[in-house]
């Protein structure tokens, strides 16, 4: 028995925020260079009242209108945020109850940033293989927006809100999969993608956050998103080419193998630089940042259905899916479509 990707959709707010905002709301942005650099032209953002269970189950109605599916052959829902409801209980639960999935449905948020599609296909695999489940709902919803300071134009250029909906299913088909993964992780770089204040280490309203200015006159508080653009950059472009090298090994592929390489959609100068440095040519490198923007662990699912949109990738293509980012962690797999 494999696991293979059976249908894959996803959702965006409402709202767009374009770089004219942007520009309208701090009037001394370098606007051209900062298009130039990120690749985000606009990025759609939730709405006041609208959190990350809505964007998941907005998603997972799409996947079932776009597609033929019985829900009541769902056994599993996994979903992948950091913009839980609440504090507990999951919000898995919640949406299991939302969809009207079967109570016989296993549900369980896991919280994994930019990599957090790859871990959810490894944890939907492991369950399929292991035989303990047929069709797994794998869902992904970020509203990282909320959370990044209204004065901090570095953070607001560059991410969106968004959701994706996935079912991976069981199957006997020997040349339709998902592949084995490589993992890896660098907790000593945790301090440079983090919201730190809110948690059981610094808890409101025992912690006072303060706002103050960086060098690049960006307003933040530590109970706002902060990233640290350089070093992030140096991890990504560091890590992922050896990632590459790393997931071909595994799969036994070689890089003339690979039909589209589809890594986490960070920023375009963060993806130009590894697409140069792991030597994959052009027309078989993916961008899909000009309309959303980074979405974290929405990213990597948006691209994907994007490429199979565009025609760029095709049934029996094989395909590298990517992701780097936050904890510092990493992780890679081949899929077969």
């Amino acid at each position: 028995m494999q696991s293979y990707i059976k249908a894959i959709s996803y959702y965006l707010p409402e709202k767009v925020l374009t770089n004219d905002d942007l520009l309208e709301k701090f009037p001394g942005l370098k606007i051209n260079e900062l298009t130039r650099l990120t690749g985000v032209k606009e990025r759609h953002i939730a709405a006041e009242n609208e959190v990350a269970s809505d964007l998941a189950v907005k998603s997972a109605e799409k996947l079932f209108s776009e597609n033929t599916i019985k829900t009541d052959e769902i056994d599993f829902v996994i979903f992948c945020t950091q913009s839980n409801d609440y504090m507990t209980p999951s919000t898995a639960c919640i949406i299991q109850d939302r969809l009207n999935l079967p109570k016989s449905c296993g549900a369980f948020d896991f919280n994994q940033g930019c990599t957090g599609y790859i871990y959810g296909l490894s944890l939907s695999k492991g369950l399929i293989e292991s035989g303990q489940a047929k069709n797994i709902l794998l869902l992904t919803a970020e509203t990282v927006s909320k959370k990044i300071h209204p004065e901090d134009k570095s953070n607001m250029a560059i991410f969106g809100d968004g959701a994706s909906a996935t079912l991976i299913s069981a199957t006997e088909n020997e040349e339709a999969g998902i592949s084995d993964f490589v993992f890896g992780t660098d907790g000593s770089g945790f301090k440079e993608i983090i919201i730190k204040h809110g948690g059981s280490k610094f808890p409101y309203p025992q912690t006072t956050s303060v706002d103050y200015k960086d060098d690049f006159g960006n307003v933040r508080n530590d109970g706002n998103f902060y990233m640290n653009g350089s070093a992030v950059f140096s991890f990504s472009v560091k890590t992922a080419p050896a990632l590459i090298n790393e997931i071909l090994e595994k799969s036994g592929k070689k890089k003339e193998e690979i039909n589209l390489f589809i890594l986490h959609q960070a920023n375009q100068i963060i993806l130009e630089s590894i697409f140069i440095k792991a030597g994959i040519p052009k027309e078989k490198s993916f961008y899909c940042l000009e309309k959303w923007g980074n979405t974290v662990s929405s990213t990597i699912p948006i691209a994907l259905k994007e490429a199979i949109d565009q025609g760029k990738a095709k049934p029996r293509d094989t395909i590298m899916l990517v992701g780097f980012g936050v904890g510092f962690s990493w992780a890679g797999t081949v899929v077969e479509l």
